[in-house]
């Protein structure tokens, strides 16, 4: 495990639903200081929409409490950045603003070297200026496929990609296509906090009660219902089923009002991290109905593990990353992950999906997480940051 290193980090904000961002950072913690900004921003702000709004309030307010101690070592700034990250105006500003305010804070916690990582492509102007000796780029999605990014993301990635030290990727689709513009790109599959979602199988664990008393089985999703997520596909469950409870668990952020004629799905928002198991225990069967496009075709569930750790069965839409295992034919994870191309499909599998469960099964699903904990992909990541910097500083020696 990599130790006694200082960290900057641009991520997303801290107080959202937790991420590889989060897992990542805060097992670095444990043998290294890190200090975590806020989101610098991904897209201009609309300053007409009510979440835009309240987002720049409530960094406002964080800003004004200045860095705060979330663990032993890791500490949660909120630099005020001027939000349009494609304006060249507002990137030399807030290239001035964050190098005060970098500066201040590692001088305020003794920080003289220190490793410069980011989850986002927009801190791309900032990556080898602020002072750091090693820069990495954590990548979790292809941005440039994101609705509400502007295609300038394209560029800004790609700048930042050359100009990384190092670059991580969370899928094998990322992998190929980030290895084109730096050679020092490697595969870093997402971990899982398997003790966490583990609990659904503790005896203790009560069900959560918002859905303890529904007609079984109950199929459920947790995570961001955005405009990746298929609302077809569970209308079309709910149509065909009207006997099976839907859930649904998590903030969103379209428009859902076309499941409302459907009682049998129940839609309970975002609910704290902490009680996720609690929801999992009730769960027969867990979805992830999303989309299938370039963005999905990237991506690396997080909940996909999260669901195995509950000893959940799932069935899921054909993802590169999900495919994988659903074709393990052997073993603890056999008749764990069931991918359905089609809506109709989709039905098929979780009808296989309960048929197919045990108990037993249930079990063998959780222990095969314990060989994929965030721990033990963060201590990979260490060896190969640790690595590449003992390469540069030798070059710098000779040089």
């Amino acid at each position: 495990m990599m130790r006694g290193e200082n960290i900057v980090c641009f991520a997303k904000d801290w107080s959202e639903d937790p991420t590889s961002n989060n897992h990542v950072m805060r097992i670095l913690a444990q043998d290294n200081g890190v200090v975590w900004l806020n989101s610098i921003a991904t897209r201009q702000p609309s300053f007409t929409d009510k979440g835009d709004v309240s987002k720049i309030v409530r960094k406002l307010k964080s800003f004004a409490r200045g860095p705060q101690r979330v663990d032993a070592r890791l500490d949660v700034y909120t630099p005020i950045v001027l939000p349009f990250p494609h304006s060249r105006l507002a990137g030399k500003v807030n290239h001035q603003i964050l190098r005060a305010s970098v500066g201040a804070l590692r001088r305020s916690r003794g920080m003289s070297d220190f490793q410069l990582w980011t989850f986002l492509p927009t801190a791309a102007p900032y990556v080898g200026r602020l002072g750091e000796s090693l820069s990495v780029y954590y990548v979790t999605d292809e941005f440039s496929h994101f609705t509400a990014v502007g295609r300038q993301i394209v560029d800004m990635e790609k700048d930042l990609l050359q100009r990384a030290d190092v670059v991580f990727t969370t899928s094998k689709p990322l992998l190929e296509r980030k290895r084109l513009h730096n050679p020092e790109t490697h595969l870093a599959l997402h971990g899982v906090d398997q003790a966490h979602f583990a609990r659904a199988l503790d005896p203790a664990t009560e069900v959560a009660k918002e859905i303890a008393e529904l007609p079984r089985p109950i199929l459920g999703f947790i995570g961001l219902i955005e405009d990746w997520v298929d609302l077809d596909t569970i209308a079309h469950l709910a149509e065909r089923r009207a006997d099976w409870s839907i859930v649904l668990i998590g903030k969103s952020k379209v428009d859902l009002s076309r499941l409302d004629k459907y009682p049998n799905v129940h839609v309970l928002g975002r609910k704290p991290y902490a009680s996720l198991p609690e929801y999992c225990k009730g769960f027969d069967v867990a979805l992830i109905p999303f989309e299938v496009n370039e963005l999905t075709r990237n991506v690396n569930p997080i909940k996909l593990r999260e669901y195995f750790s509950a000893g959940l069965p799932c069935v899921s839409s054909p993802m590169p990353a999900v495919i994988e295992y659903a074709e393990i034919d052997r073993g603890p994870l056999a008749n764990a992950c069931y991918v359905a191309p089609t809506k109709e499909a989709f039905y098929e599998a979780v009808v296989r999906a309960l048929r197919d469960d045990s108990p037993e099964a249930r079990a063998r699903r959780s222990e095969a997480m314990k060989l994929e904990t965030w721990e033990k992909k963060v201590e990979e990541l260490g060896d190969v940051v640790l690595r590449v910097k003992e390469r540069k500083r030798s070059r710098g020696a000779t040089a």
